[in-house]
């Protein structure tokens, strides 16, 4: 195999929506068994505190009443989906839920064929893997236990969302990582397809590696002055 891009770097931390999955499997088959489960998982899991603090989030962001009916949050929260919006409490609730659903083996993830070889290569080499996703924490566990090629979790150091991190777009959450890591910024490199996220990344001082995947939703974007690629493949990471 012939790669066109070499990176140094202790820790490679992973996008996965558009990066290492496709965001229309994400977007449609999950937000597809999530939509409907909504309503009975907040009835159902009320006593549940992430749930309850989930609910209440959604109240404050969306202005609705104190005394909002389940029917009236679920409204808001299927408009959220409906436009992709990176909510957190929509993104717990998606979590729970479709953490229900690997258990329950409705549903399984994806992965492009790219992906999963040079993860197990990486890993085997001595590099670091982490995950940071606008994904619940809770979803991203069971994503890479239940791969099309089998329990992946033994590759991945860490995971991190929106809650024990931070919005993607900035560059704190980025130095809340790698101080949570114990790495220096320039140690560690981050995959993604989002272009404000690779921004962020930069900002922060971290090597960025963008990728630019025909069909995803960024595709062709301009992403300044990181590296891009459009498959795994071409890139060969060597632990620095």
């Amino acid at each position: 195999m012939t790669t066109s891009l070499q990176l140094h770097a202790r820790t490679v931390v992973l996008d996965l929506e558009g990066t290492t999955s496709a965001a229309g499997f994400i977007l449609g088959d999950l937000y597809d068994y999530a939509r409907p489960r909504l309503a009975a998982w907040l009835d159902e899991h009320a006593g549940d505190p992430d749930v309850a603090v989930a609910r209440g989030q959604v109240i404050a962001d969306a202005g609705l009443p104190a005394d909002a009916s389940t029917a009236q949050i679920v409204a808001v929260l299927h408009g959220w989906m409906a436009d992709d919006v990176k909510s957190t409490p929509l993104k717990t609730l998606q979590g729970q839920i479709w953490a229900e659903g690997f258990r329950r083996d409705e549903i399984s993830s994806h992965f492009f064929d790219d992906v999963i070889p040079q993860l197990r290569a990486w890993h085997a080499q001595g590099v670091d893997l982490v995950v940071f996703s606008s994904g619940s924490v809770t979803s991203q566990v069971p994503w890479f236990r239940h791969s099309p090629d089998g329990d992946l979790t033994p590759l991945i150091t860490d995971y991190f969302d929106t809650v024990n991190a931070g919005p993607k777009k900035i560059a704190s959450s980025y130095d809340t990582i790698a101080a949570r890591l114990g790495r220096a910024p320039e140690q560690i490199v981050f995959f993604t397809d989002h272009p404000e996220e690779v921004a962020a990344a930069r900002e922060a001082g971290w090597q960025t590696l963008a990728f630019s995947r025909p069909g995803e939703p960024w595709f062709g974007a301009d992403f300044g002055a990181s590296a891009v690629a459009s498959s795994f493949t071409d890139v060969e990471v060597v632990s620095a």
